[in-house]
């Protein structure tokens, strides 16, 4: 048998004289579109950087395809909160994603790109540009794109070394609904067709529930996680949350999600 993409086992962070969680234990398949969801300041990015080697751990273990983490793995794409491009910014889509083989991350090199020529570190950006479906636009200016565009760009970024998980924090936040669900779209495709794993930090999961394997919830210092359907429930929420939350399913198979801390959500039906 493989070895799970990540692996917390029994994994705890400790901010100064609090536990930001601890007794974490998740396991997450190669190939699985994660969302670790929950409210602000409960540490979903904690759990995101954990699995960089970027926040350390007071207790526990956490390994990446079977090995302990390290800064500047070149098996993870990282995308960090989405930045906001200057629209006079004239960097090129296609250099913004080649920046992914020529630059480095987290002040290591990348040992991936290292070992390609310039005439396969262009061919290699091309086929990632295609991947996310970017060939209309990479020889664009980043600054003139719209945010959708931008977001393609910066996960094609991410995958361009040969990454096999991608850790995306917030990547949704500032697009409209329609590319919110394009976005989830092609990230359900990449996890389907080339086995990457994916960990997505989200606030609000209506338009990614659809196209989600599992959920991970971060919340009173706990992480809870499983198929949505078996997460998704009123008791299950109203504890991690500390506050009454009522998820309710309308006639027409969505799940609506009530609290008194938290938007309504309305989330696709899963089968």
């Amino acid at each position: 048998m493989s070895a799970a993409a990540v692996e917390f086992a029994d994994a705890g962070v400790r901010l100064r004289d609090r536990w930001v969680w601890r007794h974490v234990d998740l396991e997450v398949d190669e190939g699985a579109f994660v969302a670790i969801l929950g409210p602000n300041g409960a540490g979903k990015t904690t759990l995101v950087k954990a699995a960089l080697g970027l926040a350390d751990l007071a207790e526990g273990s956490v390994t990446v395809f079977g090995r302990r983490v390290r800064r500047g793995n070149d098996a993870i794409g990282y995308l960090p909160q989405r930045r906001n491009f200057d629209s006079d910014l004239r960097i090129r889509g296609f250099d913004l994603v080649r920046l992914g083989l020529d630059g480095a991350r987290w002040g290591f090199p990348l040992p991936f790109a290292d070992r390609l020529s310039g005439g396969t570190k262009t061919a290699r950006v091309e086929e990632v540009i295609r991947l996310v479906g970017a060939e209309a636009y990479a020889e664009r200016s980043i600054g003139e794109l719209s945010g959708g565009e931008q977001q393609r760009l910066l996960i094609a970024q991410a995958l361009v070394s040969g990454a096999r998980m991608l850790l995306l924090d917030e990547p949704l936040e500032s697009l409209d609904l329609n590319n919110q669900q394009a976005i989830s779209g092609l990230i359900q495709r990449i996890c389907q067709e080339r086995k990457v794993t994916v960990l997505l930090v989200a606030h609000d999961v209506n338009p990614i529930l659809p196209y989600l394997d599992r959920v991970v919830y971060v919340a009173q210092g706990q992480v809870v996680s499983g198929e949505p359907a078996d997460v998704i429930k009123t008791e299950t929420l109203t504890r991690l949350y500390g506050a009454p939350v009522e998820v309710l399913r309308t006639s027409d198979g969505r799940l609506v999600v009530v609290g008194q801390h938290e938007p309504v959500s309305y989330h696709g039906h899963e089968t």
